[in-house]
Parts: structure tokens; C-alpha cells; sequence
């Protein structure tokens, strides 16, 4: 790798430093085949991990026991890999909780961590309010429900963007020393440790309860005995968990009593406006053994903390002996007034997969859902100049662009992260046990990005051409790669391929089928595998996109059904000319489903009617006590299930219809009450009479949000009240450009948003008897370049005012299906 990218380079045994980030890439040179060795990887079988040395972990004859070694987590004796998403109850409407959490199980994940925010639990000196959507407690049990896992990231320090970082305002005005050992802080730290303590009573995993971690503070980077302190204090009030986490990146200080769990971020609403691309962003998108990123959070550090990192001189974690766990893979990204990222799905995604391939043994993303800031007795909750901090952002909207919107809105990285998810819920057990080796790529541009994960005998092939749009990467000519496996090589594809630039993917080699059929390589995605009574398991791989897809088995295999088949070299190789949802390649005791890349983001497995079927729609779906609950915003959708389910499904809300069977599907049209979209109105140019005067403050003198709306254009909007009632949801969408938009209802602002390039989305349906009183108003402020807020690039060029280009209402339908049991 280039000696000027954050790769890892030798200090002493066992530990590594990055090296300071360039800056931007030269321009691209044109990409041509690379030399043979360069495409050439030994990998031999790892040597075992280490066990004991970590005071994490369960003690031997634990039922389910979960330990961590140096390379993994266990569970049961068996490697484990977790997948975690954050959502913080008590920033999402408590009756939607249980939609949200079915969502991110659908979505893949086992397991979700929360911020517990001191000043929402006690915003005035002793008394403490665990009810409605703080309720801490009813919200883990329900992820139980949904077959979810729990870390609570109990603070006390959360930061999650809220005011003074989640602690109450009564605390900062004491003055303590807080996040230190100062014995009057650790007093009220205790007191509210003793209330989550009780709200977990029960909960945790040796008490055969979901919760099966823990986090001490965020973001502390130089307090390592306040945090091992912190872990003290939990035990004492009874806390007994197997995974004791702090954050790690920045060169943070942390005990050996903690696991470091990291962050990657593709871009950063904390950067200057000066700031093109954070220095390490095109960093996460290649393959390195490096876990550590000193941007994020960085403008906290110096300006809250006055911790200044040198780059070169920050040791990473002792690599060999911990198991690289991440806990903010960006699910999107926040804004800021004077900065506001444009993330895309395709930025999350190739970001997490690159990661995967770079050795991440825990994929935990933040946010994975977004939700609403709080309001306290204070007024709003979120970060701000006015508290101190460096950057303002909205006052209520934490929609995060995460995959599940702050209103359910499901993100097409929501789909496409869900694909990552069920491979790993299906092989990720051999993944977390095989070790992760760069077989090439820097930061130059027309250089083969790869990398190996392998266990020796088998393995999966990263290769990736992606980087965002404002640094992207050349296409690959002529792309093969050869694999030195115990078992002999493998060379994928059989014949070289063009790689177009934009594309991430991981192919399976030497894969087990049956004990008869072994998959040599494939240039297709391993997704899942689901049994059908009578018949042979069917395994979905996914196709990408402008790669030619195939298959290769090893020895003379028989083959019926899609491809066209050839055999050399002691190969069996079946070219896949139309992948989706009908192309099925049979093979002795197995079928392959070979999706196209919209299919494949279409699909969910999902425990219906008592077994796991496969279910492909472009509807919203999840699983609730066996049934199929659907979601869109049209007014009907198509269904497919696997195993057929002919004659076994009927309608318990919404209307579904059988439509002719396809292939290996039972398929159904199904309506959605209420659904669809209606237009009120487009087209507008506004003018904001007094727009107030930009501003500068906090301790970075960064662009300050307005705070002034009263010379404001103001837009009524007349709402029907059919258009609110009779559906799941109503939402009110905005598509505009302008500067910041406020939804107020009588005197109450109830959604906040500073335009950035996508929709404004704003809840009717929780605002409903606030709307029987009141008309709701958008307050808009104009766009204007000079004053030189930071936006994509790709929406930069817009003309300064305010332009409405529609207002609509959106009424998300719901519909639930009940499967019975197959006999």
C-alpha cells in the first residue's frame, strides 16, 4: 500500500500506527490489467486465537456462553458474529417501537444498542422518569420479542448530538470535573447507574435476558481509569455482562477491562466548511487491518477538550490480541448548519462491505434507525453554539438518512445492508473465524483494490471500485485473482472480467453446498439458504450489476434448469445469462436462485407460518407473531413467498388476491387501505421579506443556525383531514431548496430541517389534534450561496431563494398477512 495512505506500518511487536492521510488523489491514470503477481494470494490456516487474556466473557458451563478471544466472539462455543444497529428509544414514538424493531430484525440484524441520555432520565436532581418512550425497560423486552440482543450504551457522557452530550443541565451547572474520577461526579454517576441497574434486573444474559453488553461512556480519549472506574461501579450494583465496550477511535485510551469498538464514517457534518472530504473518508473505502479514524469527533476533542492528535504518533489497539468490532459504521450521516453531508446508499454500503473484507468481526451502525430529538424543561436537547458546542444542528429531526427514516422510511441502504446481513446470519459463524489478508490496492485510483478472508481451506474474494462520487475510482480491466488455498488454488472468475467502477462485492470460494457439491467460486454474492419440505434447500446468490455472472463447481457436476454450462480443467462452470427471480440452476441435492441485483435487494427471510420463507417485494416487510406485515406507499404491491404457500395465505388487514404462480413462488397482489400520494400543490418560488444576517459562534466561530424566523416566508398548508386519517401514517413531503425549513402548528415547531439535497419529510399523523386546532405553516429561509454553508457538490449549483418544487402527502398503508403451516 502507499507509504502516504493510513496503513498500518511497523513501531514495535504487535502494534501499528496510520500514518497522516494525503490529500486529495492525483488525477486518474488509465486503468489496464495488472501484473499476474499482483493478483496472487498464499493464505494459509490461521493460528488459533488467543482465550483468557481479556477480562470479558462468560465463565465456562454458562448456558450460551458468550466469550470474546483475540479474533472473535463466541457464542456457545461457536464463533459469532454479531450485527448491531442503533436506535434510541427514547427519540422514537413508543407505539412505534415495536414497527421499528421488526424492521431492523427483517433488516438483519441480532442486536441493537441504545444511548441511555442522563438528561432525559433525570432532568432535575433525583427524580427520574422511566415512563412512556423512556422506558428503557419495555423497550428491551420487546427487542427480545423480535429475537433481538441489547447493548446499552449507558453513558453517563452519550453526546448522540444532544445537549451537553446527554447530561442534564443541572450537572453542568454544578461545575464537578465531570468525566473523571472526582468523587462527587462518581456520586451522581452511581445514583444514576443504580436506576438503569434496576431497569435491567432480569434483562441481562446471565439471567438469560437479551442484554449482552454494556458501553462505558463515548468518545473519552485520555480518562482510561475513569472508564475502568465506570465498569467498577456497574458490577458493584450487580450489572453482569459478558461484552464491556468503550469507543476506540481517535486514539483513544482504554483499559484493558474494555473491549474498543470503532467507528468508519463516509463523510462528517463535524468538518469545515474548507473541508472537500474528511481526511480519512476514502480510507474506509479500502481494505486495511487500520481500525482507527482521528476525524471523527475531532472538533470535540480540541475544542471541548483541548486533546490535540498528531497523526504519526497515535498507537493503534495491540491488533493481535483484540477482535476488531466497530459500533458506528455510518448508516448516513447528520448535518450541521454550517455543514451538510449528502451520504448515499451506495456510499453506506460499499463502506460496510469494505470493512467486512478488511477483517470487522462485529458490524455495529449508527444510526440504524433515525428518530426525533427531545424536548426537556430547557426547551430543545439538541447540540448547539449555545451550549458550547461547535456545531448547531436541528433542534428536533435526527432522521440520520439511516435506513429506517425518522418516520419508518425505509432507505435503499436499508435494502441493500440487509443483503450483507443475511450472509452473515448464514456463514458468518466461518467468517468471524477467518482472517482478513490485503492482496492489493492504495489510493491510487487505477490500482486493483482486494482482499482475502480465509480460514485456509475456504474463503470469500472483496474487490471493490467504489468511492464516492467526489473521489471515485477507475473500472478494472481484465479482473481475475488467484487464491492459494490448502486445498490447491482457485482462480475467480474462470476467465478475466471488466470490473466497471462503482461496484463492491465478495464471492464466495471453496463454499460447502452439500457434503457433494462444493462451490468453487462464484461471481455472485452468497445471501442466504432456506429448506422446503420435500425438496432440496434452495441458496440465493446475488449478481451485481455489469458483471457477468457464473458459477463454478468443483468436479463433474450434474446441472438442469438456467445457465449454460461448460466443463474444463475438472471444473463444472455455468454461466448465468438472465438472473432473477425465475432462474433456478439445479444441481444433485441443491438449487441455486441466482438474483439480479433488484431482486435481490427485494429480499427478506422472514419465520412465517412457523418455518423461514423467503419473501420478495419492494413493500416494506417484517415478521410479527408468524405474520407478514407489509408496508408501502403505494396502493398495492406484489408478494412472492418460498416454500409456495398456495392456498395458505389470507389477508388479516389490507386485501390480497393470487396471482399466477412463478417458478418456485406462490405470488399475491396485495392493497394497501389508504395508500398513495397526493399533490397540494408545486412549482413555488418564495420570498422571505427580513431573511436574518449570518452569524458565527461556539469555539470553532462556525456558521451559526438562524434563530430569527419572523422575516421568514411562510407557506399554509390546507390538510384535509381524510388526507391525515385513514391510512398507517400520513407524511407531508417537501421537496425544495432553500436554507432551513420549520413545520410550525399553532405556536409549536414541529419539525425541523436544513436543506441539504434530499426531501423533507414532517409526521401529520402524530400531529393529528394539533391539526384539528391549527393550520400547519412551513417557515422557509432562502438559500444563499455567499454565505458559504457547505452542501454536496452534486446539489451546490442551486439558484439562491426559495423553490417548492411539490408539496405532497404521502399515506403509508399497512396490510398483514397470515401464512398458515404448510402440512
Amino acid at each position: 500500500m502507499s507509504t502516504t495512505s493510513p496503513t498500518p506500518s511497523p513501531v514495535e511487536p504487535g502494534r501499528t500506527t496510520p500514518a497522516a492521510p494525503s490529500g486529495p488523489a492525483a488525477p486518474a491514470a488509465p486503468a489496464g490489467p495488472a501484473a499476474p503477481a499482483a493478483r496472487h494470494l498464499r493464505v494459509g490456516r490461521p493460528k488459533e486465537p488467543r482465550r483468557g487474556h481479556l477480562a470479558l466473557g462468560e465463565p465456562e458451563g454458562t448456558p450460551d456462553r458468550i466469550d470474546v478471544t483475540s479474533r472473535s466472539l463466541e457464542r456457545g462455543g461457536r464463533p459469532w458474529f454479531p450485527v448491531t444497529g442503533e436506535i434510541h428509544y427514547s427519540r422514537i414514538d413508543r407505539e412505534r417501537w415495536d414497527e421499528v424493531l421488526g424492521l431492523a430484525r427483517a433488516g438483519g440484524l441480532d442486536t441493537v444498542a441504545t444511548y441511555v441520555f442522563w438528561q432525559a432520565h433525570e432532568p432535575r436532581p433525583g427524580e427520574f422518569d422511566w415512563s412512556g418512550n423512556l422506558d428503557l425497560r419495555a423497550f428491551i423486552q420487546l427487542a427480545a420479542e423480535h429475537g433481538l440482543d441489547v447493548v446499552v450504551r449507558m453513558g453517563p457522557w452519550a453526546h448522540g448530538e444532544a445537549r451537553y452530550g446527554g447530561f442534564p443541565d443541572w450537572l453542568e451547572e454544578l461545575g464537578l470535573a465531570t468525566r473523571t474520577n472526582d468523587p462527587e461526579y462518581l456520586t451522581l454517576v452511581r445514583r444514576l447507574f443504580a436506576e438503569q441497574a434496576a431497569q435491567l434486573v432480569g434483562l441481562t444474559h446471565a439471567e438469560d435476558g437479551p442484554v449482552v453488553g454494556l458501553q462505558m461512556d463515548n468518545e473519552l480519549y485520555d480518562q482510561p481509569q475513569h472508564l475502568a472506574t465506570l465498569r467498577t461501579i456497574a458490577e458493584e450494583l450487580g450489572l453482569r455482562v459478558p461484552i464491556w465496550t468503550a469507543t476506540g477511535w481517535g486514539g483513544a485510551q482504554v483499559p484493558e477491562t474494555l473491549l474498543p469498538v470503532y467507528s468508519a464514517y463516509g463523510d462528517g457534518f463535524w468538518e469545515e466548511t474548507t473541508t472537500e472530504w474528511p481526511e480519512f473518508a476514502a480510507f474506509h473505502y479500502r481494505y486495511s487491518p487500520v481500525r482507527d479514524d482521528l476525524s471523527v469527533g475531532k472538533d470535540l476533542r480540541e475544542s471541548l477538550d483541548g486533546v490535540l492528535l498528531d497523526p504519526d504518533a497515535v498507537p493503534l489497539k495491540d491488533d493481535e490480541q483484540l477482535p476488531y468490532a466497530t459500533c458506528e459504521l455510518g448508516g448516513g450521516m447528520h448535518v450541521a448548519y454550517h455543514r451538510r453531508p449528502l451520504m448515499t446508499a451506495a456510499d453506506v454500503t460499499a463502506l460496510s462491505l469494505a470493512k467486512l473484507g478488511s477483517g470487522s468481526v462485529w458490524q455495529g451502525y449508527y444510526m440504524y434507525a433515525g428518530g426525533t430529538i427531545r424536548r426537556g424543561p430547557w426547551g430543545t436537547s439538541q447540540e448547539s453554539h449555545a451550549t458550547g458546542y461547535p456545531n448547531d444542528v436541528p433542534t428536533l429531526t435526527y432522521d440520520f438518512y439511516a435506513p429506517i427514516g425518522e418516520f419508518g422510511q425505509l432507505r435503499p441502504h436499508f435494502h441493500a445492508l440487509r443483503l450483507q446481513n443475511l450472509w452473515l446470519a448464514l456463514d458468518g459463524e466461518a467468517l468471524a473465524a477467518m482472517t482478513a489478508s490485503v492482496g492489493g490496492g492504495s489510493e491510487d485510483p487505477a490500482e486493483l483494490r482486494w482482499a482475502v478472508r480465509s480460514d485456509g481451506e475456504r474463503g470469500y474474494v472483496f474487490l471493490t471500485t467504489y468511492q464516492p462520487a467526489r473521489r471515485p475510482v477507475d473500472g478494472q480491466e481484465s479482473v481475475q485473482v488467484t487464491v492459494e488455498l490448502e486445498g490447491g488454488p482457485v482462480t475467480v472468475p474462470s476467465r478475466p472480467v471488466d470490473l466497471p467502477a462503482g461496484v463492491s462485492v465478495a464471492w464466495p470460494i471453496r463454499y460447502r453446498l452439500t457434503d457433494a457439491v462444493t462451490l468453487l467460486s462464484a461471481t455472485a454474492a452468497l445471501v442466504t439458504r432456506v429448506g422446503a419440505p420435500g425438496a432440496s434447500d434452495v441458496v440465493v446468490l446475488a449478481a451485481t450489476d455489469g458483471v457477468p455472472a457464473e458459477v463454478v463447481l468443483e468436479g463433474d457436476v450434474a446441472v438442469a434448469g438456467a445457465g449454460r454450462v461448460t466443463r474444463e480443467d475438472g471444473r463444472t462452470i455455468v454461466a448465468i445469462d438472465e438472473p432473477g427471480a425465475d432462474c433456478v440452476v439445479e444441481l444433485p441435492g441443491v438449487r441455486l436462485l441466482v438474483l439480479d441485483e433488484r431482486t435481490a435487494d427485494a429480499l427478506s427471510v422472514l419465520d412465517l407460518g412457523g418455518a423461514p420463507r423467503l419473501v420478495l417485494t419492494e413493500a416494506g416487510a417484517y415478521a410479527r407473531d408468524g405474520r407478514l406485515v407489509l408496508l408501502s406507499e403505494r396502493a398495492t404491491a406484489r408478494v412472492s413467498l418460498f416454500p409456495a404457500a398456495p392456498g395458505l395465505v389470507r389477508a388479516v388487514a389490507g386485501e390480497a388476491r393470487d396471482e399466477p404462480p412463478r417458478s418456485i413462488w406462490t405470488t399475491l397482489r396485495v392493497t394497501f387501505p389508504g395508500a398513495g400520494t397526493t399533490r397540494l400543490a408545486e412549482g413555488l418560488s418564495l420570498e422571505a421579506p427580513r431573511p436574518p444576517a449570518p452569524t458565527r459562534g461556539g469555539p470553532l466561530h462556525r456558521l451559526s443556525a438562524p434563530t430569527d424566523f419572523t422575516g421568514a416566508a411562510r407557506l399554509p398548508i390546507d390538510l384535509p383531514v381524510e388526507l391525515v386519517d385513514g391510512a398507517d401514517r400520513s407524511l407531508l413531503r417537501v421537496t425544495w431548496t432553500g436554507d432551513v425549513g420549520r413545520a410550525v402548528i399553532g405556536e409549536t415547531v414541529v419539525s425541523d430541517t436544513f436543506w441539504h439535497g434530499r426531501v423533507w419529510d414532517v409526521d401529520l399523523t402524530r400531529e393529528r389534534d394539533a391539526l384539528a386546532r391549527a393550520k400547519l405553516v412551513l417557515e422557509l429561509l432562502p438559500w444563499r450561496a455567499e454565505t458559504g454553508v457547505w452542501v454536496d457538490p452534486s446539489v451546490r449549483d442551486v439558484p439562491d431563494g426559495i423553490h417548492v418544487d411539490a408539496v405532497d402527502v404521502v399515506r403509508v398503508g399497512r396490510a398483514v398477512l397470515e401464512v398458515a403451516p404448510a402440512d
